[in-house]
């Protein structure tokens, strides 16, 4: 079982207590709302209970459930976007030896093994999807399917096994929060960005941002989210990491403007591959891809700014 700290225990109280209010909002709004928008809005809260469920039973349940988690996670969202990109017949068996890197990136961090989990995907993967093209002997569409590969692989392996090493820092620099707080304040600070858009948008929202990708993104939704998830960054960062006040606010801030780009990158694809969501796995979401876009980009860059601050 991991070292569940105070700190890092209160703050899973907190997000149940936001669970709790939100399905009294939820609730009372049930004749105010047409029934179309409250059962979008039911399944959405009923979803998150669910997510946050299997999260903090991982997390309380020990350092190799948290792992097994998250490759399960990146195993998933892998098979979304392979699901979704026009994928050659030809490359079956090497998308089939993709999966099975999978376990491999997560076996590194079992390991603690710093130094092939950071170069693993990043480099010899980087190489060895292109030549294991060229066995399979076919060219056409060669260049997009390269890119393609190499991206989807980055993306939901390399860049979410980011969170699971968090996991394995040295708890000892870590007293307030712990492994588990450190995870925590990623996940939740990036959830909570995309929520804090939203609602700025909703509230002030005029002047759109890139209205051809995603329409609901606009300057005072991007603006307000970020300063709301900046400072809130400052006000955890003591709380459940090493960092300081002020690190925290540097780390809020990072969080705000990476997560807007992961989420507006998968809107992209989305928009590309003219599709709503990348699949119905989650009620009143989509797909996982939907749910983890923002931290395909928050996590790797929070790790290294955390690493390179306070390790």
């Amino acid at each position: 079982m991991l070292d569940l700290t105070p700190n890092a225990l209160v703050a899973m109280l907190v997000v149940l207590a936001m669970l709790v209010v939100a399905s009294i909002t939820q609730w009372r709004l049930r004749s105010r709302l047409s029934p179309e928008a409250h059962l979008e809005l039911k399944q959405r809260i009923n979803s998150w209970w669910i997510m946050v469920a299997v999260v903090f039973t991982a997390l309380m349940i020990g350092q190799t459930a948290s792992l097994i988690f998250f490759a399960i996670l990146s195993f998933i969202a892998l098979r979304e976007i392979f699901s979704i990109l026009p994928v050659r017949i030809s490359d079956r068996r090497l998308i089939l030896a993709l999966y099975l890197m999978v376990p491999l990136q997560y076996y590194w961090i079992a390991k603690d093994w710093y130094g092939m989990f950071i170069v693993f995907i990043p480099v010899y993967l980087f190489l060895l999807i292109p030549f294991g093209l060229l066995i399979l002997g076919e060219t056409k569409g060669f260049i997009r399917a390269v890119g393609s590969y190499q991206w989807a692989i980055m993306t939901t392996v390399f860049a979410i096994s980011h969170v699971a090493y968090l996991l394995m820092l040295p708890a000892d620099q870590n007293a307030s929060g712990g492994g588990v707080g450190l995870v925590l304040y990623l996940v939740f600070l990036t959830q909570f960005n995309d929520v804090a858009q939203y609602i700025w948008g909703k509230k002030f929202g005029e002047r759109k941002i890139v209205p051809t990708i995603s329409p609901n993104k606009t300057w005072a939704g991007f603006l307000g989210g970020v300063a709301t998830t900046t400072l809130l960054g400052g006000l955890l960062a003591p709380w459940l990491t090493p960092m300081s006040f002020w690190q925290g606010l540097a780390a809020g801030l990072l969080i705000g403007c990476a997560g807007f780009v992961g989420d507006l990158t998968i809107s992209a694809v989305k928009r590309d591959l003219r599709i709503k969501d990348t699949s119905q796995l989650i009620p009143g979401h989509g797909g996982i891809l939907d749910r983890i876009d923002s931290l395909m980009y928050t996590a790797p860059l929070f790790f290294h700014f955390l690493f390179y601050t306070s390790y």
